[in-house]
């Protein structure tokens, strides 16, 4: 998952304009409805969120209705909306209606297969496949990754469902928080924002981590002398990072995206035929994970391998820890909604899901296996910090460098973005980024942010366990827990929804209800009983899940600090 930001980057239109978009369209083939006015600066999606909420019953209510014009638009590449009246020839009211609905339209442009590139992009991430199989053995791998598979693909499934139900042109869907704001109210709404941006955050600390440690030993050079100081190494990144940030316009960098999946693909292929002919690189291995991991026989297991042989941890802890990289490379849910809300026919968002999902499975397993086949105990993450011939470990590291820069700039600027809108500008009334004032406060904000990043990395510089700890603590979070809990409250309210006797006012915003409190809750849980129950336990055993995960990557980082590792906070020697 730390190729999350790939996606972003053909999906940096999903967030830049976020506060100038159309909101408040209503559809041409819908029955009219109260005006809304324009705010100062055009957001009425946040104006909306301001003030008081729209219903359950009202999204869905929209979400039908815009579903059904979204039948009638002309396919992707085309002008227009099929059968949509002349715009000239209605009334000025109406004309003027008819331009806004079109120009919400001409913003929804991508078609199922760009949406499968996107996804690819996004969840895309093999270079910790070998290391996690090292955790595992054959068998558990194989096993851990195709569950987790499954029900990454079942999230997504769940995410889409949800989102063709709530999402309208008069009330757009464009945030993960936006389902929790439409299902349980404005304070988990909050909460999940808050967790979006600690991830980004921290996903940025590991990709300054990551490409400090392939700064670390290109420095070093064939002699594996001691090179520039660790520390340094990081800051450079950074630095680097702060400087290409300064572009606010993610468009620019869009077309950066087209060669992430091919690059990684070259660096897998590049690993696999050098491991061939290669010993693992056993310096790097006793660095990160103490002299028990020193030059040795190769061993690999078929079930879980036995203590001393998973460099992860110990018993149950290194189980889990091999475990959560299997979800971190699954991560990549939290963006779906930006990329729906780009498509000009969301119902076909599943054919893209299902493609890219079984792409990334069989090249996480095939990866995976093979590399481990030849490394065993030895694997390291990333991969391809894993390669011991000078030469070809300083390729791989340099093809990767200028990618995660990238990478770790769309990141930044997306987590940024997310704190700029929904802080700064919600609660202190900050300047609209378009404005000068707008511009300087992000030249400002931009170094900080990267700043905080390079502190956490270079106070926590064990990669495996910081990507551990964030995958169960977040990228599970967003990618098992909370679709779960999407599934079960949109199903349940959606359910409770009684047709022929229940009806939505769309002049007065009001509902008739036929009942309500607990007994409305339980007549729609039992008409679903099956799917309902497998919702909760998904549910709980996502969140159980996520507490053990935490809990060992915790327990990894206690031990790794405790002098198994050569690397230290602050410190100039490297972890690999």
């Amino acid at each position: 998952m730390h190729q999350d930001i790939f996606n972003t980057c053909s999906a940096c239109s999903l967030t830049k304009d976020v506060a100038s978009r159309i909101m408040g369209i209503v559809s041409p083939t819908t029955s009219p409805a109260p005006t809304i006015e324009p705010s100062r600066d055009g957001n009425h999606h946040k104006d909306h969120l301001r003030s008081r909420p729209a219903s359950f019953e009202e999204y869905v209510y929209w979400a039908k209705a815009t579903r059904r014009d979204e039948s009638h638009q002309a396919p992707s590449g085309e002008k227009g909306p099929l059968g949509a009246p002349d715009a000239t020839a209605l009334p000025q009211p109406q004309q003027q209606q008819q331009q806004q609905h079109d120009t919400g339209r001409s913003m929804r442009t991508a078609g199922w297969g760009a949406i499968f590139y996107l996804i690819t992009a996004d969840v895309f991430g093999p270079f910790s496949t070998p290391w996690a199989f090292a955790q595992m053995g054959y068998g558990p791998g194989i096993a851990i990754f195709t569950v987790f598979g499954v029900l990454s693909t079942y999230s997504g499934w769940i995410i889409w469902k949800a989102y063709l139900g709530l999402d309208s042109d008069r009330y757009p869907l464009r945030e993960y928080g936006d389902f929790f704001m439409r299902l349980f109210g404005r304070l988990p709404r909050r909460l999940v924002n808050i967790c979006q941006s600690l991830q980004i955050i921290l996903t940025v600390s590991i990709i300054i981590l990551l490409m400090g440690q392939s700064l670390s030993q290109m420095s070093r050079g064939p002699g594996g002398g001691q090179g520039v100081c660790f520390v340094a190494c990081l800051a450079v990144f950074a630095a680097a990072g702060s400087i290409l940030g300064q572009v606010r316009t993610l468009r620019r960098f869009s077309w950066l995206a087209f060669g992430a999946v091919g690059l990684n693909c070259f660096i897998m292929l590049l690993c696999v035929v050098v491991v061939v002919s290669s010993p693992p690189n056993f310096v790097a291995t006793m660095a990160q994970y103490g002299p028990d991991f020193g030059p040795g026989p190769i061993a690999k297991f078929a079930g879980f391998p036995p203590d001393g042989y998973a460099s992860g941890g110990l018993g149950f802890v290194g189980t889990l820890n091999g475990l959560l990289q299997a979800v971190f490379a699954y991560g990549g849910c939290m963006l779906f909604v930006a990329f729906m809300a780009e498509m000009r026919q969301p119902r076909d968002f599943w054919k893209a899901l299902v493609c890219a999902e079984l792409f990334i499975y069989i090249l996480y397993v095939a990866f995976g296996l093979f590399m481990y086949s030849f490394q065993g105990q030895f694997a390291l993450n990333p991969a391809m910090q894993g390669l011991s011939p000078y030469l070809w470990q300083t390729v791989a590291n340099a093809l990767s460098i200028g990618a995660y820069l990238v990478v770790g700039t769309l990141f930044a600027n997306v987590g940024l973005k997310l704190f700029y809108i929904d802080i700064l500008q919600e609660f202190f009334r900050f300047p609209d980024l378009t404005s000068t004032r707008g511009r300087v406060y992000w030249a400002v904000l931009t170094p900080i942010y990267w700043a905080l990043a390079f502190i956490i990395c270079a106070t926590v510089p064990m990669f495996s366990f910081v990507s551990g700890f964030i995958g169960a603590a977040f990228i599970l979070s967003f990618t098992f827990t909370f679709p779960a809990l999407i599934a079960l409250g949109y199903t349940i309210k959606r359910d409770a929804m009684v047709e022929g006797e229940e009806r939505f006012d769309p002049e007065t915003r009001t509902y008739s209800y036929k009942d309500r409190g607990f007994k409305r809750f339980r007549r729609a849980f039992l008409k679903r009983p099956v799917l309902n129950t497998w919702n909760t336990i998904y549910f709980l055993g996502a969140l159980t899940t996520c507490v053990l995960g935490v809990y060992s990557s915790v327990v990894a980082l206690i031990d790794a600090f405790s002098g198994k590792s050569a690397a230290t906070s602050w410190g100039c020697v490297p972890p690999v």
